[in-house]
């Protein structure tokens, strides 16, 4: 596994992210692979679109404020 992946993988049931983030895939890049599924990419296309994981059911929500990059909840 690569040692600068350290979240774990699917542990988060939502996402938000904005347009600087698109493409949006699953499992992110932050997360440690060797135990995830496959990636997969989230089609996100305008704000206020949401879509869901085929894997793993983690909600991605396309947010129109930059303010939010990258913010996870639980």
């Amino acid at each position: 596994p690569n040692p600068k992946r350290l979240d774990e993988p699917n542990d988060t049931r939502q996402v938000r992210v904005n347009n600087t983030d698109l493409p949006v895939h699953c499992p992110l890049p932050d997360m440690s692979l060797w135990n995830s599924h496959p990636q997969v990419y989230i089609p996100l296309e305008k704000p206020g679109d949401r879509e869901i994981c085929p894997y793993c059911a983690t909600l991605f929500v396309l947010e129109a404020d930059d303010s939010k990059v990258g913010a996870r909840t639980a």
